[in-house]
């Protein structure tokens, strides 16, 4: 038993051993690395089967290895090339982003080889992969046979192939595909097939050298379109084909030049050259030759040569039976056999004219002349006829040749050749076009050419006359002054025969007739006259010009020639003024009374006319007994006290007087040059406001520079009596209302005067002595007034605030008294009541209307209160 124990530990010993050896193994082992394969359409792993597009920009992150270590372990990440290929990608070691540094191209390389490595400091794993470049639409087709030039004959039948044109393109799919084009405007004469290139002529045309002998077909290549950039994009190229036409056989001779025209002359003898022809074989490319012949119409007088074409007279031209021939000429083409093909006709019109060897001519009184003048007088009435000159002109040719035109070639338009178009011979007739133009004083002679010159002929034959006019004066002008007035300034101190102003006229005209004598005229030409020859405009020897009596003249200044044509032109004359006055004062003693608070003004007169000499500055020289008072306005000449002198308090407390008295010496200067002063002596008596208004004058005139102020008080004491107006009326109105007494009409008797119930006093006023003026004189008589009471009460609507005087008055009987009347003197109150004032009717008043009218005693109270009021204003 202790044996099998023993056994037993032994084997649990080994095994515990076997295991620390195991595990010491396991924990000594490194395992690599490795990439994740992810599939071809993953954006990570190991690039298995990776592809990218080759329009993919540079700079763009194209894959991202991922692979990782058995042990968990921070692997890095590593691409590389084969030696000596373009490296097109980099990685990041850390990220495994792969980056496209270089651009691709599928065309030049479909397929790029790459090392990809990873490892995790230890362990190192190498793959190689290859990327597969992916084609987008980026090449164009590319022609492989073009340009070309090709021949083709013009007998080439219609529908004919006659070139194939071959382009490559290197894309795959569709943007390899090829399709073939024409453009505009060959595509008339020529198509391709679009998908074989190959190039026909188009059916029902045919190609002519004549026409064309050379086409450009310009071709079109074009893909059938593909992907590019994330966009379709279809490319195309271009070439042309140059296609010549070869000539062939089957195009007549054609005439060069045509219309043709031939000319034999008077002088022409038989065998000269009159017209030569020309023609070619249509056919340019391969020309045969050409024979000349005449078909009809030369009747026999002229030849022209088989070979050249010159054709020639062979008879005199006096034989000549026509005027004109119409000659059919035929030119064929001579095939190298000889024989005749095709021709062509053309008509050559030859006619016999007379030869223009002739020029016109200019005749006068004894045979040709080339030289005219006339003596005239300008300004000869228009339409009139040169009559001196008398001119025929003439050419000896005949027909055409003898036709010209006639031209008057000289200044302006003041003359008219007639007839303008002569045929043979004619008188020339030279009319006055324009009067006023033909002028003595512009022109003293005119020189034209008189030209003829050959109207249809190609010489142009012509011939020229001078024609020389002497213009004699006539007395056609007025004077004409320089200026349409003259302004002239002379000192007011100018002696007399001072020279003001000089005036000129001119008149153009010769002789006596330019002869300019001056006069003056007018209602201010009195002080002054003028030299006739001269224009010397001066005053008069008695003459004494003073600008503070009178400073303006204007008058006309006449010239005239010696027939008595005249103008006028207007002077006006300035009399300067000059400081010949000083300031005057009314007295070199003046009185003032001055209140406080208002200036006293003073002023000086200076006779003289113009600023600055009658500009006058005033100054306060000396005052007594003290300096320092009084201020001067120097413009003005007001005189005030300064700013800081308030009432009479101020003044007393400077002179320690109760007489407020000043002297004051002041000065009136002029502005002018030299300037003058005058000096008075103004007495001033100062006083403070004291008007009848009391307290309320005295503060107006305190108050005199605060506007706003008294405004504001007036409009309290206004709105205090409104007030108490409205009051009043509303409650004699309400007492009125409650009796509804009817007071007969009566007269109103003067009563002496009681002291009213209702006194207003001035509250601006204290003084009684102001009272007296406000009461009624027992002398004065007012006017007898009617009041008439339309609603039979005591109270009366509308009131006439005008008085009307009365008539005389005639006795009324009065109405008895009403039951319980008792006739007392009732207190004074104020008027409440409107009434109507109009004069005493004459006529006699029964009961009834007297009852109807009330006599309103109060209106006596309210004249007075009016008078009262107007007093207080006053």
């Amino acid at each position: 038993m202790i044996l099998s124990l023993r056994m037993k530990s032994e084997k649990i010993l080994n095994f515990s051993l076997l295991f620390v050896f195991v595990n010491a193994c396991f924990a000594q082992a490194d395992f690599a690395p490795y990439f994740y394969d992810n599939g071809p359409y993953s954006d990570n792993g190991n690039l298995a089967l990776f592809s990218l597009s080759e329009d993919t920009p540079i700079g763009t992150q194209i894959y991202r290895l991922n692979g990782t270590d058995p042990e968990g372990q921070e692997v890095r990440y590593g691409l590389s090339f084969d030696p000596g290929s373009k490296e097109y990608f980099s990685v990041n070691p850390k990220s495994g982003s792969i980056t496209l540094v270089e651009k691709l191209d599928r065309e030049k390389q479909d397929s790029i080889d790459v090392n990809i490595s990873i490892t995790d400091g230890k362990s190192k794993v190498v793959e190689k992969v290859t990327i597969f470049v992916m084609d987008t639409n980026d090449e164009k087709p590319e022609f492989q046979n073009m340009p070309a030039i090709i021949d083709v004959l013009e007998t080439t039948e219609s529908g004919s192939s006659i070139y194939k044109v071959e382009a490559v393109d290197r894309d795959t799919g569709s943007g390899g595909s090829v399709t073939y084009y024409l453009q505009t405007p060959q595509s008339n004469l020529f198509a391709i097939d679009r998908h074989s290139g190959v190039l026909r002529i188009k059916s029902g045309e045919t190609l002519d050298y004549e026409k064309t002998k050379t086409h450009f077909v310009i071709v079109i290549a074009k893909d059938g379109g593909g992907n590019y950039n994330g966009k379709e994009q279809f490319l195309s190229s271009s070439s042309t084909l140059t296609i010549n036409v070869i000539d062939a056989q089957d195009t007549p001779p054609s005439f060069i030049g045509t219309p043709y025209f031939g000319y034999v002359y008077e002088v022409s003898k038989p065998g000269s050259e009159i017209f030569i022809v020309s023609a070619e074989d249509g056919d340019v490319g391969n020309p045969n030759p050409v024979r000349y012949s005449f078909d009809e119409g030369d009747d026999g007088v002229f030849d022209i040569n088989k070979t050249s074409g010159c054709i020639s007279l062979l008879s005199p031209p006096i034989e000549l039976k026509r005027e004109i021939f119409n000659v059919k000429v035929r030119a064929s083409e001579i095939s190298p056999e000889g024989k005749l093909m095709d021709y062509s006709v053309t008509t050559v019109v030859i006619r016999v004219v007379d030869l223009n060897n002739n020029p016109p001519t200019f005749y006068g009184e004894n045979g040709p002349q080339s030289m005219f003048e006339l003596t005239m007088y300008e300004h000869p009435p228009e339409g009139e006829i040169l009559r001196g000159l008398k001119i025929t002109v003439n050419d000896s040719d005949q027909g055409a040749n003898a036709k010209f035109n006639l031209r008057l070639i000289g200044p302006g338009r003041m003359l008219r050749v007639v007839p303008q178009t002569v045929l043979n011979e004619a008188q020339v007739t030279i009319l006055v076009e324009e009067s006023a133009a033909m002028d003595y004083e512009k022109h003293h002679f005119l020189t034209y050419k008189l030209l003829a010159v050959e109207a249809d002929t190609p010489e142009r034959f012509s011939a020229t006359a001078d024609i020389i006019i002497h213009l004699l004066d006539t007395n056609d002008n007025a004077p004409r002054f320089s200026s349409d007035y003259y302004i002239a300034r002379i000192p007011e101190n100018s002696p007399g025969g001072s020279n003001v102003v000089s005036v000129t006229a001119v008149d153009p005209d010769s002789g006596p007739w330019g002869e300019v004598k001056y006069s003056i005229y007018g209602s201010g030409a009195e002080l002054f006259l003028i030299q006739p020859t001269s224009g010397i405009i001066y005053t008069q020897p008695w003459a004494s010009l003073d600008a503070e009596v009178r400073s303006k003249y204007n008058f006309y200044v006449k010239a005239e020639d010696a027939d008595g044509k005249y103008s006028l032109a207007e002077v006006f004359v300035t009399v300067l003024d000059l400081n010949d006055h000083p300031p005057a004062f009314n007295n070199n003693f003046l009185e003032k009374t001055m209140v406080i608070g208002a200036p006293v003004k003073i002023e000086a007169v200076d006779d003289d006319a113009e600023v600055p000499n009658n500009v006058i500055e005033y100054t306060i020289m000396k005052a007594e007994p003290d300096n320092n008072i009084f201020d001067i306005n120097a413009d003005t000449g007001e005189i005030k006290l300064k700013s800081f002198i308030k009432s009479m308090a101020i003044i007393q407390n400077i002179t320690k007087k109760r007489d407020c008295s000043w002297s004051l010496v002041v000065q009136a200067r002029d502005q002018g040059q030299p300037s003058f002063s005058t000096t008075a002596v103004v007495k001033i008596d100062i006083t403070e406001a004291t008007t009848e208004w009391g307290p309320l004058g005295s503060f107006l005139m305190l108050n005199k520079n605060n506007p706003l102020q008294i405004i504001g008080m007036l409009a309290g004491i206004i709105s205090f009596m409104v007030i108490v107006t409205v009051i009043i009326s509303t409650a004699t109105f309400m007492r009125n209302k409650k009796s509804n007494r009817i007071l007969p009409a009566r007269r109103i008797r003067k009563r002496p005067q009681r002291p009213p119930f209702w006194n207003f006093r001035n509250p601006l006023k204290t003084s009684s002595a102001t009272r007296e003026k406000f009461r009624v004189k027992e002398e004065e008589q007012e006017p007898e007034v009617l009041v008439e009471n339309v609603n039979c009460n005591n109270n009366v609507p509308a009131v006439v605030r005008h008085w009307t005087p009365p008539p005389p008055p005639c006795a009324p009987s009065l109405p008895p008294p009403p039951p319980g009347y008792v006739h007392r003197e009732r207190q004074w109150t104020v008027p409440t009541v409107s009434a109507s004032v109009a004069p005493k009717p004459k006529k006699k008043l029964d009961r009834q209307n007297t009852m109807n009218k009330a006599l309103v005693s109060e209106l006596k109270m309210r004249l007075e209160q009016k008078r009262m009021k107007s007093s207080n204003f006053t």
